[in-house]
């Protein structure tokens, strides 16, 4: 049953991330074109009066991922599924170049619909960073990571008590009402990040060892864009 709900997830994934790769065409490759999406989305949602809490957040956050366009569907078996990157804050305070990331699940029940949603996670633990980074994993499940998701007029430091090691922001259209990120699977796209950076990149390299560079105009964009 585990194998076969694996495979659905794999299969749900594949449709919902092909379908969010469309973009407008600013970009040339599909690595940039991801990128200045989620740059547009993330600077959208930080001036975005009603999520204080994610403003708060993000300017303590030790990774942030974006995923510009979270599509989900249902027909009594529902999907999630989106492309997505992640950026790495050092000791410093100095940003790291995006990688890219896959995130998306599958749900079971009465369900039917359509929705878009542009999600910004707050990564504030070394424990949710490190259980994220290279490896494909489960939130809230097999990586024991705490996931708190947060809605419109939340602020952070008056409403949270900072226990979490991810928190959550979506902005949605569409029938489903909330987004639950609770259940859903992360893990890299080498391929992109091997388009950008090389053949020798790997998510490690490019967040945290910042092992390989990249001169492209969108990437120096978005992390120009970080608080």
């Amino acid at each position: 049953m585990r194998s076969v709900r694996k495979l659905l997830i794999v299969l749900a994934l594949s449709l919902l991330t092909l379908a969010s790769c469309r973009s407008s065409g600013e970009f040339g490759s599909e690595p940039e074109q991801l990128i200045d999406r989620s740059r547009m989305s993330f600077q959208s949602m930080m001036t975005d009066s009603q999520y204080p809490g994610l403003i708060d957040l993000a300017s303590r956050a030790r990774a942030i991922i974006i995923v510009p366009n979270l599509m989900r569907a249902g027909f009594f078996i529902g999907g999630r599924g989106g492309n997505a990157v992640m950026l790495v804050r050092d000791d410093e305070g100095k940003w790291s170049n995006p990688a890219f990331y896959t995130l998306g699940g599958l749900g079971f029940g009465l369900q039917f619909g359509g929705q878009t949603s542009e999600v910004v996670i707050t990564v504030m633990t070394e424990r949710g960073l490190n259980a994220i980074i290279d490896r494909q994993v489960t939130l809230g499940g097999d990586a024991g990571l705490a996931v708190g998701e947060l809605g419109k007029g939340v602020n952070a430091s008056t409403g949270i008590g900072l226990k979490s090691d991810l928190y959550a922001f979506a902005r949605s259209e569409g029938l489903f009402v909330g987004v639950s990120i609770e259940g859903s699977v992360i893990y890299p796209r080498h391929t992109l990040n091997q388009e950008i950076y090389g053949q020798s990149a790997t998510p490690r390299g490019i967040l945290t060892d910042r092992t390989v560079t990249s001169s492209s105009q969108a990437v120096n964009s978005l992390v120009e864009a970080m608080p």
